[in-house]
């Protein structure tokens, strides 16, 4: 009788040893208890949302939803909070996720606040986007610190102050979007010395001020959108026939003033934007070699002479 049971017992066992391995509602061990004591922290300084009703202290960290572990070190590896309705701030408690690479907090209504310092210490992200938010206060130079980052995005909030110009330290960036803000002064001479990668540069919709830095002219920048603003003088080291810009917009600044009969326009460009400035001059016969040019807007400024006639001027009114 006794020996009959044992089979029975045995296999009991193995189910109850497979089901508390494999339950994440049973193995919250898995996740790093520093790193859930960080989420939690989140959670509450953006008001305990809706859109975090997954975060549960009774349940692996791991399993909650926006959040990704690495699988060998079970540390929160990505954070993407997106688009929902939160009441708070971003906590400095993110500076002690110090795994993640990947950090979205990006369309989130009612997240206001500074960006806190304390994400410099996230030293191993490649991707920071806080973009689409109510965001304000200054741009943290020591994010110049992340040397790994490759995207950073933090267009669509209230951010004032200066552009800090050690983000032309980042010797990885590919892509730098602070469009959309209220920043003021001018662009750092440093952007013309961006190390490593140049970046596609996004500064439009903001106050930004004075002379374009000419060191800028020494950079390949494949897109730059430096419209909107306030600029003023030349921007002609902007253009260059040994460049590959595809996209190159410096409209709507006002007081921009150079002759625009001398640029030599990269073979590359597909679309420019120069309306609503003080441009004066001819529009170069050059412009006719621009086979994958499909936008162009040269309108409101001071330009003259005969428009240069070709195939290629027909695509435009």
């Amino acid at each position: 009788m006794a020996s009959g049971r044992r089979p029975v017992c045995l296999l009991s066992l193995l189910f109850l040893f497979l089901f508390l391995f494999f339950s994440p509602a049973l193995s919250a061990g898995r996740c790093n208890p520093d790193d859930m004591a960080a989420l939690l922290d989140i959670k509450k300084a953006m008001g305990n949302p809706y859109l975090l009703i997954s975060w549960d202290p009774k349940v692996d960290c791991c399993s909650w939803l926006t959040v990704t572990c690495d699988p060998k070190t079970n540390r929160i590896s990505q954070l993407e909070i997106f688009a929902g309705n939160v009441s708070g701030t971003i906590s400095p408690s993110v500076g002690k996720l110090t795994a993640l690479t990947q950090l979205t907090m990006r369309k989130l209504t009612g997240l206001t606040g500074p960006i806190p310092p304390a994400i410099c210490a996230l030293t191993r992200l490649t991707l920071l986007s806080l973009d689409w938010n109510q965001l304000s206060g200054p741009i943290p130079a020591c994010l110049s610190s992340l040397r790994a980052l490759t995207y950073l995005d933090l267009s669509f909030n209230q951010l004032s102050g200066p552009i800090p110009p050690s983000l032309a330290q980042l010797p990885k960036l590919s892509a730098l979007h602070l469009d959309r803000n209220q920043l003021t002064g001018q662009i750092p001479d440093s952007f013309g010395r961006f190390r490593g990668s140049v970046p596609d540069l996004y500064l439009s919709h903001n106050n930004l001020s004075g002379q374009i830095p000419e060191s800028l002219g020494a950079m390949n920048f494949v897109n730059i959108d430096l419209s909107r603003n306030r600029f003023e003088g030349n921007a002609s080291w902007l253009f260059g026939s040994w460049k590959s810009t595809q996209v190159l917009d410096i409209s709507r600044n006002l007081y921009l003033n150079f002759d625009f009969s001398n640029v030599s326009f990269p073979s590359t460009l597909t679309t420019l934007h120069i309306e609503h400035n003080e441009i004066y001059g001819s529009i170069p016969d050059s412009i006719l070699q621009l086979t994958n040019l499909q936008v162009l807007n040269v309108s409101y400024n001071r330009l003259c002479c005969r428009i240069p006639q070709g195939p290629i001027m027909k695509k435009f009114d």
